[in-house]
């Protein structure tokens, strides 16, 4: 397989980039290739280079390394460039875009990729993949842009509306329907199933999902398509018969204590389809997860991201790369990382034909009813002649609506985000299912946008 040049933008990323790095280095087809590192702290950058060059040296994984603060010195020539940025503080800014609109008597189960939460991330991340989309578009124009960063279904519409580099967005949320079928067909597969397993993405338990999921993946197919994060289970079949498992999953899953996962089982029931992502996730697309009369957060027991937490989970992780890179750990477990994808997209795209059964890609008839070029997520078969989704007819009709309705909002948060587009950022929240007084949106929006003025220049500062 030819060698290629790779370039890894937010090298650094607690949540994609160790996994990332160290598949790369673990891939035998990539021998030869050039990796670049790009992240803009410094200090971490310096780490992130230091282990990939051990990776490089005792796995023999012979790629050269470069590493930089400044993309634009490692962009031109790249085959790939990998994206995993985040604008501003992760941790500290999700929870003030939860907290600002709590204010204004607006409660969001969640608040990282939908609801008025889901806007103001789009409006500090769209300029900044842009902005890398810009550079691509002069320094490597035929390179694609895989992308790990969320909102991540906006952001590669972002790329793809408004430039002209090839994009495709990869989430390991498929993870999540594994899971939810090994527990429910635990004893028919023979799964072992850790206590305290469900969908939570807390440090502790989001672990507990994986140990499931890998015990599944040998034994069960799924095929799942819709939106990034709002995904529908359409088919489970057994890999060793081919026999439909759906009916027994459905009855498996809804005799399980009503405490498991009650938002996916609640949606089953009145939708006819499994939802993939776990109830966190779900939540932030539903407009039944936020009224204050009827407190959802408590009926479906639906968890807040732990801000604390995951800041001192960063930490911990910096100090274990910090350690690693200096020689003074182990590096052997990292063989074993999850890489989120991007090899085998970029083996794929380099001739080694593979399928995924998740990426996210332009809506080009693979979901019939709905809009051509919304970013949606399908199966999907990569060869040196690119990224192809597999049309998987249409959705049932509640679904599809639901479906069309966050298209709806992407498509103007993400204009808003591109122009600065005051008029359709209030349009993005006003159909928004979190949101129902017109009041009560404009003022959320015009806390936003004071209090993140230093972050949305196109916004041209505070609003009037």
């Amino acid at each position: 397989m030819a060698a290629c040049q790779i370039v890894i933008i937010g090298a650094g990323s607690a949540s994609f980039g160790l996994g990332t790095l160290a598949s790369l280095l673990h891939s035998e087809r990539l021998r030869g290739s050039r990796l670049a590192l790009v992240d803009s702290n410094a200090k971490g950058l310096s780490l992130i280079d230091a282990l990939a060059r051990r990776l490089n040296r005792e796995w023999d994984a012979g790629l050269t390394i470069q590493s930089s603060t400044r993309r634009e010195e490692l962009l031109p020539g790249a085959d790939f460039v990998i994206v995993a940025i985040e604008t501003g503080p992760r941790e500290g800014l999700w929870q003030r875009d939860w907290e600002i609109p709590l204010r204004f008597g607006v409660r969001q189960p969640y608040g990282e990729n939908g609801g008025p939460g889901g806007l103001a991330h789009t409006l500090r991340q769209v300029p900044a993949i842009l902005a890398i989309a810009r550079d691509m578009e002069r320094l490597c124009p035929a390179a694609w842009l895989i992308n790990f960063a969320n909102p991540l279904p906006r952001l590669c519409l972002a790329v793809s509306r408004y430039s002209s580099i090839k994009t495709v967005g990869l989430c390991h949320q498929i993870e999540i329907a594994y899971m939810l079928v090994g527990v429910a067909l635990a004893d028919r597969l023979g799964v072992e199933v850790p206590p305290g397993v469900n969908s939570n993405a807390h440090p502790d338990i989001w672990p507990l999902a994986g140990i499931v999921a890998r015990q599944v993946r040998p034994l069960v197919e799924i095929k799942a398509a819709g939106l990034n994060h709002f995904t529908w289970i359409l088919e489970v079949r057994d890999r060793r018969s081919g026999e439909d498992l759906y009916p027994l999953f459905r009855e498996a899953f809804l005799a399980l204590p009503p405490d498991f996962e009650p938002l996916t089982r609640a949606v089953w029931q009145a939708t006819g389809l499994c939802p993939v992502p776990g109830d966190s996730h779900l939540a932030e697309y539903l407009p039944w997860c936020h009224d204050p009369q009827t407190r959802p957060w408590e009926k479906y027991n639906l968890f807040l991201y732990d801000w604390e937490r995951a800041r001192l989970e960063r930490d911990r992780q910096w100090q274990t790369i910090e350690a690693m890179a200096r020689g003074e750990a182990a590096i052997d477990g990292l063989r074993k990382a999850h890489g989120e994808g991007a090899v085998e997209i970029i083996e794929g795209l380099l001739g080694h034909q593979t399928r995924r059964e998740a990426v996210n890609l332009p809506n080009q008839g693979y979901i019939a009813g709905l809009p051509e070029g919304a970013i949606v997520e399908v199966p999907a078969v990569v060869d040196g002649g690119g990224i192809r989704g597999l049309e998987v007819g249409p959705l049932p009709e509640m679904v599809t609506e639901l479906c069309r309705r966050e298209i709806a909002v992407a498509s103007l948060a993400v204009d808003a985000a591109a122009c600065g587009d005051r008029q359709k950022a209030l349009q993005a929240l006003l159909l928004d299912p979190c949101i129902n007084d017109l009041d009560t949106a404009r003022a959320i929006l015009e806390a936003y946008l004071t209090e993140y003025a230093g972050y949305l220049p196109r916004f041209g500062g505070r609003p009037r």
